[in-house]
């Protein structure tokens, strides 16, 4: 694994690059170098201010790291007008760099910091939508239910799964903590992530699918009616016959 004076190191590179390309006239930090709360293991999110072409500045970037930092794979996460191109270094370095462009260079929320350029105001994501997280939660139950009459034990684990997430997802929405890829679920309360432990499935058997199936479906109707209880009332019904 790398350690921190190597991930430094090439976060100055890319700093200096930045500012010695023409063709970038903004840069910030997001993620936790954006709120000074990185630690040991934290990668670097770099946002990129373009003006002009895009596509050029993007594939002279990817070559550069590539060919002078030994790039071992890249992924790309279209963003709208944006492009988050994420690499993996030697080591195991991340760098998730975002290129946009100049009009478009503005935070989305409270991880950033302006390195050089002008940032334009505060443009946040919408929050995830609860009635479309409580729709893919009786999706999901489903579907579990289904696999299992099927005696499909890995699918029906998956679909499983997939439900805890949502509930940590909409959970950490509801008291204000970062949602996304679970990153606020440690600042649960235990009220609530204890129950959490008993919807893990333990072993790929229709008994204990089953068993897990039922834990998470109580869950589920425990989290929704924080929110909604006439939506919770509704939904338990149903959850009941499906696993009658």
């Amino acid at each position: 694994m790398f350690t921190t004076q190597e991930r430094d190191r090439i976060r100055d590179r890319l700093l200096a690059r930045a500012q010695a390309d023409e063709a970038i006239v903004g840069a910030a930090y997001t993620g936790s170098f954006g709120t000074d709360t990185a630690d040991r293991w934290s990668g670097t999110d770099l946002v990129l201010a373009v003006r002009g072409d895009l596509t050029a500045t993007l594939n002279r970037w990817t070559s550069w790291l590539y060919e002078e930092h030994e790039a071992q794979h890249h992924r790309d996460l279209p963003v709208g007008a944006k492009l988050i191109r994420v690499f993996l270094l030697p080591g195991w370095i991340e760098l998730d760099l975002t290129f946009t462009s100049e009009n478009d260079f503005a935070p989305r929320g409270p991880q950033w910091r302006t390195i050089f350029g002008q940032a334009k105001p505060l443009d946040p994501y919408p929050p995830p939508d609860r009635d479309n997280m409580a729709g893919l939660l009786w999706h999901h139950a489903l579907h579990a239910r289904i696999c299992l009459a099927r005696h499909r034990w890995w699918q029906a684990e998956h679909w499983i799964t997939a439900m805890r997430d949502l509930v940590i997802t909409m959970a950490c929405v509801r008291l204000g903590l970062p949602a996304a890829n679970a990153k606020g679920a440690h600042l649960l309360p235990d009220d609530l992530t204890q129950p959490l432990t008993s919807t893990l499935v333990r072993e790929l058997t229709e008994p204990d699918l089953r068993r897990a199936l039922t834990a998470t479906l109580t869950v589920v109707t425990d989290e929704i009616a924080r929110s909604d209880a006439a939506l919770a009332a509704r939904l338990q019904s149903m959850f009941t016959d499906l696993i009658a």
